[in-house]
C-alpha cells in the first residue's frame, strides 16, 4: 500500500510552518517577559516575519526586526532594525523595496560590495540590512529613491545572450 501514502500539499507545509513559528513567538515571549522583569531589556521591540514561496516551489521564511537570538535561543535586543524587505527581478533589472519608516532620505546610506546591497540608515532609529542580489547586476546603475518609508533601490543587469551553445543544424 506504499502506492496509497499522501502527498504533501503546500498547506500542510505552511501548517507545519505555522506552529514552529508559534512555538518560537511563545518561547520569545516568555525569555523577553523574564528579561523585562530583570530590568535588563529596553523597547521598542519589533520582530516580524514575512513567508514566500520561491520558484523551487519550497516555502521560505525570512525574519525581520530587532530581535535576534544568541547561541542559546535567548533573544538579544538590537538597537538596529532589520527593515523588511522585498527583492524582484524583472530580468533586465532588480528592483529592492525595504520598509524603512521615519528616516530622513539624506541619513540613509547604500553601498554594494561582493553581490550583496548594504543598507545602513540613523535618525533617532537604526536600520541596517545586508541583501543578496541576483548574479548579474551591475552596480554602476544603481539608482535609489525613498518616499512614504519606502527606500526603493533599481539595479540594471547585464543583458543575457541567447545563445544556447552548440552548433545549429539545417532541416533539409
Amino acid at each position: 500500500m506504499a502506492w496509497f501514502r499522501r502527498r504533501r500539499s503546500i498547506f500542510d507545509l505552511f501548517d507545519e510552518i505555522m506552529r514552529e513559528m508559534e512555538e518560537e513567538i511563545r518561547f520569545l515571549e516568555e525569555q523577553l517577559m523574564e528579561a523585562a522583569k530583570g530590568g535588563k531589556l529596553q523597547g521598542p521591540y519589533y520582530y516580524g516575519v514575512k513567508i514566500t514561496v520561491g520558484p523551487d516551489g519550497i516555502p521560505r521564511v525570512e525574519e525581520f526586526g530587532n530581535i535576534r537570538k544568541d547561541e542559546r535561543g535567548r533573544p538579544i535586543i538590537s538597537e538596529e532594525v532589520e527593515p523588511l524587505v522585498d527583492v524582484l527581478d524583472y530580468g533586465d533589472e532588480v528592483l529592492v523595496l525595504a520598509e524603512m519608516p521615519g528616516i530622513d532620505k539624506d541619513k540613509i546610506k547604500i553601498r554594494i560590495k561582493d553581490g550583496k546591497l548594504i543598507i545602513k540608515a540613523s535618525n533617532g532609529k537604526k536600520f541596517y540590512k545586508v541583501v543578496e542580489l541576483p548574479k548579474g547586476v551591475k552596480p554602476e546603475t544603481a539608482k535609489a529613491s525613498y518616499r512614504n518609508g519606502v527606500l526603493e533601490v533599481k539595479i540594471k543587469k547585464e543583458a543575457k545572450e541567447e545563445d544556447e551553445g552548440g552548433v545549429e543544424v539545417k532541416v533539409e
